[in-house]
């Protein structure tokens, strides 16, 4: 893993450290704590920073046969750090085993690799790096040159931190609200009506009607615009779609509001048209809209009961898409409200799909309007990375994509941009190498910079704090 490592010939090289290599970061979409960038956290050890909430590392780690003591339960943050080193060696073929690495060498300046031999020594040396300002939350993202972090927020969230960090002068990357109003689609889960209850007090809306429940949803959006937000964000584990009235639907939520259960034809119904009101509204403001589709989530029901949800027992699930996802996204075109818009499928069946569905509703004279999504969760390694961009760039415009996110909860995982960045500079690399493309360095400079960094910028439009912005 030296400085040309993912780059195997001489055009990838110098696309990457010409072109690619120094771009800021803008991480439109992650689940990092907004209260900790405030706060300015600092990790006690390696194993909060690294190994708290990550059920990426969780799910090998069980996989390798470690104990659940030394995962989530009560063990020591030491003996959890050996678990995890006794791991990494295993983990060859996983990204875990690059990133790991990266991360090392990248925050810490340790390139050794990480075993049951050199876990102590490593951990002492990260341990007393972590005491240090510099590798505080602020100074993790500072050194990453983070212009713009998007966090996943509930609509009923007070975005108390998101307004102190927009006060404090002394931090210049801006941390924005992203709108994730699941809990409000899923009308059959366990504490819907609860949640209701909670819109309905920080909205200030008395909520007995489906309509007084959308004055609620659109008040907490424009919440989120005043603080900056441009962005939503909709877990879709299951496509659906299914046309319906105002009074169906007002009918369908005062009978969940009664504690009733509703059919699945009329979920269908209800989620179709909040779904179809939301993009209408985002469309007004100019936000873009993320639909992340097709996980199959909690699947291990005896540790969901130990461990709760997003503890690394989630699955691809293999739903059908297309149809239900186009009559969505041409309802909303028929009346001219398609916001610009983020399509993910966590199963890779669906990215020639997804890749064909959004050329089908471009325009408008935005570049790249509707996106194809980076590999997500379980495709964010290296096959995953190629197999969406050649999808996108085979049936539409690579050289419009948007490119990569963390989707992560750790203030580490920023070296995914760079993993991110040398895949596609090899892969343009090889092209030029084939023969499909000029060894043209402005225009292919032009495209990688462009997918690294400045179509997230011309896309979303955030009036970024720019802290290492380059001139074109």
């Amino acid at each position: 893993m030296g400085e040309n490592f993912l780059l195997s010939n001489d055009v990838a090289v110098d696309l990457y450290h010409q072109y690619a290599k120094d771009l800021p970061i803008i991480d439109y979409h992650c689940h990092i704590s907004p209260q900790e960038i405030y706060e300015n956290k600092k990790f006690k050890n390696i194993t909060e920073a690294w190994l708290y909430g990550d059920h990426y590392k969780w799910r090998v780690m069980r996989a390798n046969g470690i104990e659940e003591e030394f995962i989530t339960g009560q063990a020591s943050d030491y003996d959890k750090f050996m678990a995890w080193a006794r791991t990494v060696p295993m983990t060859i073929g996983n990204p875990l085993y690059n990133w790991t690495h990266l991360e090392l060498q990248r925050f810490f300046g340790i390139y050794d690799i990480l075993n049951e031999k050199t876990a102590p020594m490593i951990w002492e040396k990260v341990n007393a790096l972590l005491a240090e300002d510099e590798l505080s939350v602020r100074g993790l993202i500072t050194k990453s040159k983070v212009n713009v972090i998007v966090t996943t927020d509930d609509p009923t969230d007070t975005l108390e931190y998101h307004q102190k960090i927009k006060q404090d002068k002394d931090f210049e990357p801006q941390v924005l609200p992203g709108f994730r109003p699941d809990k409000g689609l899923e009308i059959n889960r366990e504490g819907f009506l609860q949640w209701v209850q909670l819109l309905s007090d920080v909205s200030n809306v008395s909520i007995t009607s489906y309509d007084e429940f959308l004055q609620a949803l659109e008040s907490r959006i424009e919440f989120f615009h005043e603080l900056g937000g441009k962005v939503s964000d909709h877990a879709i584990d299951v496509m659906m779609f299914a046309p319906a009235t105002q009074e169906e639907v007002d009918d369908i939520f005062k009978k969940a509001l009664s504690g009733e259960k509703v059919t699945e034809e009329e979920e269908k119904k209800y989620k179709s048209s909040t779904l179809i009101f939301l993009g209408k509204k985002y469309a007004s403001l100019g936000w873009a809209m993320q639909f992340h589709i097709n996980a199959l989530r909690n699947n291990n029901s005896r540790m969901y009961g130990q461990l709760g949800p997003d503890t690394g027992y989630d699955s691809m699930n293999d739903d059908l898409v297309s149809k239900p996802l186009v009559q969505l996204l041409d309802t909303l075109e028929q009346e001219n409200a398609l916001p610009k818009t983020i399509l993910y499928s966590l199963n890779p069946k669906d990215n020639q799909v997804l890749a064909s569905i959004i050329g089908s509703f471009q325009g408008g004279g935005i570049r790249g309007k509707m996106q194809f999504g980076t590999a997500w969760w379980f495709n964010d390694n290296k096959d995953g990375m190629l197999d969406q961009m050649k999808a996108l760039a085979n049936v539409g415009l690579f050289s419009q994509f948007i490119g990569m996110l963390t989707d992560s909860r750790s203030f580490l995982s920023y070296t995914r941009h760079e993993y991110f960045r040398r895949l596609i500079c090899q892969m343009v690399g090889e092209w030029v190498e084939n023969g499909e493309v000029p060894n043209d360095p402005d225009l292919l400079g032009e495209i990688i910079q462009g997918v690294s960094y400045y179509n997230a910028k011309e896309y979303f439009q955030f009036e970024e704090a720019l802290v290492a912005d380059l001139n074109k």
